[in-house]
């Protein structure tokens, strides 16, 4: 079975914009209203739904939220729908979504991270439907440093497109920006600098396989269970293998630890040829840390462990499409994963 990638992104086109998991406070409006700008400034029609309430931590009801996401995703009008940003309980909408209509509707891309991670992953192995891990909508007016693309670039490449991207070797060592004092900020401070990490080994890598992916604290919850039947996707979609890519937000390495470990017996990685890790700025323990955590939970599959890599929390953010097949290298002299949507 071949992965459905939606149609690339034109002018013109409608992107819609819903929150999934939580809301948009009015404090942070300023922010949401200079996102959607830089979307339009790239040519692109802006619709904002119904669920954006941001004072509590989620926008609305499941069954609303749920129906709103459907609607978005099948609407033959809309080519891509982007949330604000993550949450904390977008599990909820899990058995609410209308997957039988997911499964035959015209593909539309879905953008994000975090806890978007809970709906993205889902989607693409319960569908086949090529999903996209990027930067979230109050991300996007960042400037992208040299070597990565913004999400908005991987929407308008065509099915059977080449995505190459390096690490730029700066990243955000700590915090984030004030978008309640400072709404128009564009720049990242990328104070820290560092660049992949091997961790199972020495020596170079050099791996292939279809990527499938997300953030360690949403989908340990959904791995052994119907929306996270990672073997079942392989056997259908990759008999080459899986690259798979996880990042931890703000656990500690314990915790991190234990869910990775209880991912790796739920089949999540049986089929990996390697996994990928996101940077993190969660917290070590004093006899554990990120690192060391990945080692020991992740270890006994044997195969390259890549670390430090722009797939997680710490800006700047290098998309993955679930599903393409990608090729990842890393050597003294390069870093660069290369995606095709094929």
């Amino acid at each position: 079975m071949s992965i459905r990638y939606p149609q690339p992104l034109r002018p013109g086109d409608r992107v819609a914009v819903t929150s999934p998991s939580s809301g948009v406070d009015p404090e942070m409006r300023a922010r949401l209203e200079v996102a959607i700008e830089s979307v339009r400034a790239r040519g692109y029609e802006v619709v904002v739904g119904r669920c954006m309430d941001g004072t509590g931590h989620v926008s609305a009801p499941a069954a609303e939220r749920a129906a709103e996401l459907t609607a978005m995703l099948t609407d033959p009008a809309v080519k891509a729908v982007v949330p604000p940003w993550g949450g904390e309980t977008a599990i909820d909408l899990l058995p609410l979504l209308d997957w039988d209509w997911l499964r035959t509707a015209e593909p539309t891309w879905l953008v994000g991270y975090s806890d978007i991670s809970t709906l993205l992953t889902p989607l693409t192995l319960l569908t086949g439907l090529a999903t996209l891990h990027g930067s979230n909508l109050m991300d996007t007016p960042y400037q992208v440093p040299e070597g990565l693309l913004s999400w908005l670039d991987v929407v308008g490449v065509p099915e059977g497109g080449r995505i190459a991207q390096t690490p730029p070797g700066r990243h955000r060592a700590g915090g984030w920006a004030d978008f309640r004092a400072f709404p128009d900020v564009t720049t990242y401070e990328l104070d820290g600098v560092g660049t992949w990490t091997r961790l199972d080994a020495d020596g170079d890598v050099d791996v292939e396989g279809r990527l499938i992916g997300g953030c360690i604290e949403t989908l340990c919850n959904v791995a052994g269970t119907p929306y996270g039947d990672v073997a079942t996707f392989a056997r259908a979609h990759a008999p080459e293998g899986l690259l798979v890519y996880v990042e931890a937000c703000e656990d500690n390495a314990f915790i991190i630890c234990r869910n990775l470990h209880g991912m790796r017996l739920a089949g999540f990685f049986d089929a990996a040829n390697a996994v990928l890790i996101g940077r993190t700025t969660a917290p070590d323990r004093d006899s554990l840390t990120q690192h060391e955590a990945v080692l020991d939970a992740l270890g006994p599959l044997g195969i390259p462990l890549l670390a430090d890599v722009e797939c997680g929390h710490v800006p700047p953010h290098l998309p993955l499409v679930n599903g393409a097949r990608a090729r990842v290298l890393h050597s003294a002299e390069r870093q660069e994963v290369v995606q095709w949507l094929d």
